[in-house]
C-alpha cells in the first residue's frame, strides 16, 4: 500500500503481544474510535506482512513475550529495513524504565512514542489516540467498513408488504450497509425502513435505515441503506466490534 493510498483509506495499526489489560481495556476503546486495529503475537510473521503495508503503525509491548535485547533487535530490524523503515513504531511498557525510555526515544527515535501502560486507562487511551491522530492514521476516511460478500452468516431481514425478506449484506459500517436479495424487490429511493433486522454471525441487531440508492453488480441489484440517527449507541459498538473481528480474521490469513 502506498503512502498516497494510506492518506485516503487510513493506516493499519498493529499491536504485537499486547498484555491482557491492553487488549481488553485499551484496544477495545480505540476500535470504537474507528481505528483499524490488528493484534498479533508473531513478530517474524508481522515483519513480513509489514513489507506489504509499510505505512502501518506498530505498538510493541516490550515487557511481553521476548527479552529486552530481542525486542530491541526486532525493532531495529523493522526501522532499519529498506521497505519497512517507513513503519511508525511505538512502545508500550509496564515498567516505564528510564533506560528503556532513553533507548527508544533518544537513541532509536521511535516515531510513535513510549507509553507507560500502568497509567490510568483513560490516560493511556488518550495518549494513544493523540499519537494516532497526529500520525493521520485514519486518512480521509471516517468509518471502517467490512467487506462481507464471502461471509455466509451476514444477512438482514427487511419488512415488505407485511412479511420479511432476507438479503445478504455486501459490506457494512456504522453509517450504513449495502445488500442484495435473491428475489426481485424494489425499494424507492429515500424511503424509510423502520425495522431492519441485521445478523452478523451470531450477533442480532435492529436498526432503522433510509434507502440511499442502488447499483448493479454484474447481474445483482445492490441496495445501499444509510442508518438513521435513531441507531442505539450499543448497536454501533457491536457493529464496530464485528468489523474488527472480520478484518482481524482476514489479516490472520496473511500472517500465516
Amino acid at each position: 500500500m502506498t503512502e498516497d493510498h494510506a492518506s485516503i483509506t487510513g493506516k493499519k495499526i498493529f499491536f504485537i503481544n499486547p498484555s491482557v489489560f491492553v487488549q481488553n481495556e485499551i484496544i477495545s476503546d480505540l476500535i470504537q474510535q474507528e481505528h483499524e486495529i490488528y493484534i498479533t503475537k508473531d513478530e517474524e510473521k508481522l515483519k513480513k506482512v509489514l513489507k506489504d503495508y509499510p505505512d502501518s503503525i506498530v505498538f510493541a509491548s516490550i515487557d511481553e513475550a521476548m527479552a529486552a535485547d530481542k525486542w530491541e533487535a526486532w525493532i531495529r530490524s523493522v526501522m532499519g529495513g529498506d521497505i519497512t523503515k517507513t513503519v511508525g513504531m511505538g512502545i508500550l511498557s509496564n515498567t516505564n524504565s528510564e533506560d528503556a525510555r532513553k533507548l527508544y526515544l533518544n537513541t532509536l527515535h521511535v516515531s510513535c512514542g513510549f507509553i507507560p501502560v500502568k497509567l490510568e486507562r483513560t490516560r493511556v487511551v488518550k495518549a494513544l489516540s493523540d499519537i494516532l491522530n497526529a500520525a493521520d492514521s485514519k486518512g480521509l476516511r471516517k468509518y471502517i467498513r467490512a467487506d462481507t460478500r464471502h461471509e455466509t452468516m451476514t444477512t438482514l431481514n427487511i419488512p415488505v408488504h407485511g412479511t420479511f425478506i432476507t438479503g445478504h449484506i455486501q459490506d457494512i459500517s456504522v453509517v450504513g450497509l449495502s445488500c442484495s436479495f435473491p428475489q426481485e424487490v424494489e425499494f424507492e429511493k429515500n424511503s424509510l425502513i423502520s425495522d431492519i433486522q441485521i445478523k452478523l454471525q451470531s450477533v442480532l441487531l435492529k436498526a432503522e435505515g433510509i434507502v440511499f440508492g442502488s447499483r448493479m453488480d454484474e447481474e445483482n441489484k445492490v441496495y445501499v441503506f444509510l442508518f438513521t440517527q435513531k441507531m442505539d449507541p450499543s448497536v454501533k459498538a457491536k457493529i464496530r466490534t464485528y468489523i474488527q473481528k472480520n478484518l482481524q480474521s482476514k489479516m490472520d490469513g496473511e500472517l500465516k
